[in-house]
């Protein structure tokens, strides 16, 4: 509907921002996969599309960075799924931000471009480093192998705002490695990235 309707309005360009992941290297989860499939879709259509694929975004408003960040603030330990050791590629807010504003006028259009920051991290390289920041004791990291994404979902829910119906396709997404493989939005329009 949005891309007929882009169509029928005339618009020149459409700039979709969804969520990085490599299909061919393994299976995307139900809301990664949905989101690329949204990407693929705007692209069938005759107005010129860039889209970008971004990590989890770091910065306030952020569900996969809040969820993060309540979890380290409120529990000195957790126990976790074993996706706490899945590696993923944090992008700073502003640097998100960049590439939304130069697609619009950059030559990058009918690309598909890869968007993360400088360092690729695990989930509980980037809690601890978060504690750090915040000034906080050392967390406790404890990985278990019988934690579901329901299971998790819920629990997220019971400690942070995040409520499960939001965390629980997060938490799905947290299985799969979230890095720049393709071409980097980065190289195409570059900036001084912001580490994590």
């Amino acid at each position: 509907n949005f891309r007929r309707a882009a169509e029928d309005a005339g618009i020149e360009r459409i700039v979709y921002l969804g969520g990085l992941g490599d299909r061919s290297t393994t299976t995307l989860s139900e809301h990664l996969a949905s989101r690329q499939e949204v990407g693929a879709e705007l692209a069938r259509g005759t107005v010129a599309v860039v889209e970008l694929r971004a990590a989890v975004v770091i910065g306030s408003g952020s569900a996969s960075f809040e969820m993060l960040r309540y979890l380290v603030e409120v529990l000195p330990a957790m126990v976790t799924p074993k996706w706490v050791d899945t590696r993923c590629q944090p992008v700073a807010v502003r640097d998100v931000l960049h590439y939304l504003v130069e697609s619009l006028t950059a030559d990058v259009t009918g690309r598909v471009l890869d968007v993360g920051g400088p360092e690729v991290l695990t989930y509980r390289e980037m809690m601890v480093q978060y504690a750090e920041e915040a000034g906080l004791a050392k967390r406790l990291v404890v990985p278990v192998p019988f934690l579901t994404p329901g299971l998790s979902s819920r629990w997220i829910g019971l400690v942070t705002p995040i409520p499960p119906s939001l965390a629980r396709p997060l938490i799905e997404s947290l299985v799969n490695d979230v890095v720049v493989t393709g071409e980097a939005a980065a190289d195409a329009m570059p900036t001084e990235q912001v580490t994590y």
